[in-house]
């Protein structure tokens, strides 16, 4: 049975390099670091000083008044999702046949961690009544789907780091299945706070370079001690093929297919062999329907931790096989630092926009390239991409175990 084409048709984002999707794509292709000290009073005496916030507040596009009653990971689910829905033209749509998917790994830990120091500092009556609202983790996609009035289904797949990508495969299903005709999906994250922090920086997954934070983040290279913890998210507008030429509406890439599995390993550790990386990478690229030679561009989870790059690499090589040296691999995380549950979203924005501009972004900060890693790294400067029919792929894992391969054609 032939599956319906989904295509992407709207691109939005606040990243640690841009408060919009042009801005970071142009910060990304410069090789730009997002990662910078933090200036809050508890990050003074932390052991990990540093982080990549978004380079815009929302202050600067938010009304105070609505600001109140958002966590930040719904403001930044709002700021994104706005900029990607005007993008794709605002489509007049049967409000019955549109959908929202936002995921978020953590949802909205700081709204609870502030609350309850209110709480704790000036009781009961002082907290706030947008509270739970706030916390919940399906807020950021309920508020999309509230300014949209999406009816077609309002959804928040929770699993850790994939969560952003899992969405947007979630959101591709319901539109092949005939839920929708368009979805507006992605992933959002805003965790930079002194908890969670401390928190990973106690499990040893943090770097500690707190005297070059820009450096600190360096997928691949011998000396990574850890990822660095970012904010934002990224949202992008799919629709079905027929949907979308039929309106006239601009395509960036099609959305062709997704691979999902699970470890069943450990919490937070990688599988060392990757076997559930190696199975995602193939159901994806059986579901997708694209030839091997296609796959031109990798956008690698690659978080700059010790044990996770080598597994995610030697994953790749399994699946692969010889044609991995025929892949341009990006590890973005580089210049943005790790999202959590908006990774996925952004960096499928990344290869949305290498499909669309012809170019693979670069990863910074590799100084000694380890000798593990076997997989073709981008490093300093964009690589162009050939002509023709060419396909992408998005990495995405998280604790628990969780593997999601995304699958993304130039369109044709």
């Amino acid at each position: 049975m032939s599956k319906t084409r989904v295509v992407v048709t709207g691109l939005g984002a606040t990243t640690p390099l841009g408060g919009d999707v042009p801005s970071t794509w142009e910060a990304l292709l410069a090789g730009k670091s997002g990662v910078r000290t933090l200036t809050e009073e508890w990050a003074l005496d932390a052991s990990v000083q540093f982080a990549a916030r978004v380079a815009v507040e929302p202050s600067e596009v938010m009304e105070r008044v609505e600001m109140r009653r958002l966590d930040r990971s719904e403001q930044f689910a709002l700021i994104a999702a706005r900029e990607a829905w005007k993008d794709a033209g605002s489509p007049d749509v049967d409000k019955t046949r549109l959908g929202v998917v936002v995921a978020s790994g953590i949802g909205g830990v700081i709204t609870l961690l502030d609350q309850y120091d209110i709480l704790r500092t000036k009781g009961a009556r002082s907290v706030s009544p947008h509270t739970v609202p706030m916390l919940m983790p399906n807020g950021p996609s309920a508020n999309v789907g509230l300014e949209l009035q999406a009816k077609a289904g309002v959804h928040t797949p929770v699993s850790a780091c994939a969560s952003g990508a899992e969405a947007i495969g979630y959101a591709m299903e319901m539109i092949r299945t005939g839920r929708a005709d368009i979805v507006v999906t992605g992933g959002v994250e805003a965790a930079i706070h002194a908890l969670p922090m401390a928190g990973f920086a106690s499990m040893k997954a943090l770097s500690t370079r707190n005297e070059a934070p820009e450096r600190a983040s360096r997928p691949y290279d011998k000396e990574r001690d850890g990822f660095v913890l970012g904010e934002g998210g990224g949202v992008i507008v799919i629709e079905s093929l027929e949907h979308a030429e039929k309106r006239g509406a601009k395509i960036y890439a099609e959305l062709a297919g997704q691979g999902l599995t699970s470890d069943g390993y450990h919490i937070a550790a990688p599988d060392p062999e990757g076997a559930g990386v190696t199975r995602a990478v193939k159901f994806a690229l059986e579901d997708s329907g694209v030839d091997l030679s296609e796959v031109v561009h990798l956008n690698a989870h690659a978080t700059s931790t010790p044990a996770g790059d080598v597994a995610e690499a030697n994953a790749l090589g399994a699946a692969l096989g010889e044609h991995i040296s025929h892949v341009a691999v990006s590890a973005t995380k580089s210049m943005t630092g790790h999202l959590l549950g908006g990774a996925g979203a952004i960096e499928s924005i990344f290869c949305i926009l290498a499909l669309h501009h012809r170019m693979a972004p670069p990863t910074i900060n590799i100084e000694n390239l380890d000798e593990a890693v076997t997989v073709d790294v981008v490093r300093d400067k964009p690589r162009p991409l050939p002509a023709g029919p060419i396909v992408a792929l998005n990495d995405s894992f998280g604790f628990g175990g969780h593997n999601v391969v995304l699958v993304f054609k130039s369109f044709q």
